[in-house]
């Protein structure tokens, strides 16, 4: 079976990413402020 290694740059994504900041309160208002500032992204 081959060990599927996953790389780093998906993994901060899923992280960083916008629907993972969704997620919780906190991130929620971030996502709302980054609209406020650049328009919906």
């Amino acid at each position: 079976m081959k060990i599927r290694i996953r790389k780093s740059s998906t993994k901060a994504k899923r992280k960083h990413g916008f629907r993972s900041r969704q997620k919780t309160t906190g991130g929620r208002k971030t996502n709302k402020r980054q609209r406020a500032r650049h328009g919906s992204f």
